[in-house]
C-alpha cells in the first residue's frame, strides 16, 4: 500500500487528526511537547494564523508523517510556509514515523506539488537531529540552513540537581532550601483541573517581574493567555506539563510552568514575588524541577531559548537551534 499525502486546510480537520498525531508523536524520535497536539490545537485555536497548510501522510489508515505548517503573507517577504506554534515555541520538527524511511521524501513531493502561492518554507526552531533538516529537496530548489539562536541545556546525572549542578550554584540552593523551609514555605503541583488558578498566579506573578523592567512580558498579550488557558490542562492531562507554585505564609510568591517528554526536560516560564527576592522562589522551583527531572531518569534539562545569565550559573551550554529555509524554483 503507498503513501499518500493530504493538505489540512482547516482546523476542524486538523483536530481530527489527535488520536492518530498522538499515536504518531509517541513513535517519532525527535517529538517534543511543542510538536504534539496537547500543544499545536490550541496555539491554531487561539492565534488563528493565515491559511492552514498541514500535510498528513498515511499508509492506509495508519498517519506515518505530519508537517503542520499555515501560509504567511509578508509584506517584505512574500508568501511563505511557517510551522504552527512560531512565536511562542521554543522547539520545532515534523514528525515522522522511523518504520517509514519514504515519509520525508513524501513530504517533499507534496511540498513540490503543491499550489504555487508561496515561495519559502521557513522551518525555524530545528533542534540537532531534527527529522526536518532531511527533508529532501528537488532540482532548483534553494536550500539555506543557519543557527540563528541557540537554547541553554543542562545535562543530567544521578544524585538530583545538587549532582549535576556546579559546586557554587548547588551551594546557592541548599541556603535557598534553608530560608524557605525556615519560613515555612511549601511547593505544590498543579492538577489539570486547576490550572486556571495556576495561571491566574503565573500570569500576576510574571507580570510583577517584567514591570521592574518597565516591559509587559509575554504573558501581558491576551492571546497568548487564551492559549495558554487552552493548552495547559491538556498538557497536564498528558504528563507533558509541570506546574508548580511557592506558597510562603499563606501567599503565592514563586509559579513555574515546565514541560517534559521521555528524554527531556524544559523550564518554559516563570514567575515571583519581588518582596520575597531573598528567598528566591524561582531558583528553588527551578532547583525542584531539575529534582524531578533527574528522578524520571531524563537526559537534560533545557533552559530554551535565550541567553539569560542566570541559565549558565546552573552548568548549562548552548546547543543551537537550526532555520531551515527553502526556496521554490
Amino acid at each position: 500500500m503507498s503513501l499518500r499525502v493530504e493538505t489540512i486546510r482547516d482546523l476542524p480537520a486538523l483536530g481530527s487528526l489527535e488520536a492518530a498525531w498522538w499515536e504518531l508523536w509517541h513513535r517519532a524520535p525527535s517529538a517534543t511537547p511543542f510538536t504534539s497536539p496537547a500543544w499545536l490545537l490550541p496555539w491554531a485555536e487561539a492565534f488563528r494564523p493565515g491559511a492552514l497548510r498541514a500535510l498528513a501522510v498515511r499508509r492506509g489508515a495508519s498517519l506515518v508523517g505530519l508537517l503542520p505548517l499555515w501560509r504567511e503573507e509578508h509584506p517584505a517577504l512574500g508568501a511563505r510556509l511557517l510551522p504552527l506554534g512560531i512565536g511562542i515555541s521554543d522547539l520545532f520538527d515534523a514528525l515522522l514515523d522511523p518504520a517509514e524511511p519514504d515519509a520525508a521524501a513524501a513530504l517533499a513531493d507534496a511540498l513540490a506539488g503543491s499550489p504555487a502561492d508561496w515561495e519559502t518554507l521557513s522551518l525555524e526552531a530545528l533542534p540537532d537531529g531534527a527529522a526536518a533538516l532531511d527533508l529532501p529537496v528537488g532540482p532548483g530548489w534553494g536550500r539555506r540552513l543557519d543557527a540563528p539562536e541557540s537554547r541553554a541545556v543542562l545535562a543530567l546525572g544521578t544524585g538530583g540537581s545538587l549532582g549535576c549542578l556546579p559546586a557554587r550554584q548547588g551551594r546557592k540552593l541548599r541556603m535557598t532550601r534553608h530560608r524557605v523551609a525556615r519560613r515555612g514555605g511549601a511547593v505544590a503541583e498543579t492538577a489539570p483541573e486547576a490550572a486556571a488558578s495556576f495561571l491566574a498566579d503565573l500570569v500576576r506573578l510574571h507580570g510583577l517581574r517584567w514591570q521592574a523592567r518597565d516591559e509587559p512580558g509575554v504573558l501581558a498579550d491576551p492571546a497568548v493567555q487564551r492559549f495558554h488557558a487552552l493548552a495547559l490542562p491538556r498538557l497536564l492531562r498528558a504528563g507533558l506539563a509541570r506546574a508548580t507554585r511557592l506558597s510562603i505564609d499563606g501567599r503565592v510568591v514563586g509559579a513555574f510552568y515546565g514541560l517534559r517528554d521521555g528524554r527531556a526536560a524544559y523550564g518554559y516560564l516563570g514567575g515571583f514575588d519581588p518582596d520575597f527576592a531573598f528567598e528566591s522562589p524561582g531558583a528553588l522551583l527551578l532547583g525542584d524541577a531539575i529534582d524531578a527531572a533527574c528522578a524520571a531518569d531524563l537526559a537534560r534539562f533545557d533552559f530554551l531559548r535565550g541567553r539569560e545569565p542566570y541559565k549558565y550559573a546552573w552548568g548549562a551550554v548552548d546547543r543551537p537551534n537550526h532555520r531551515l529555509v527553502l526556496t521554490r524554483p
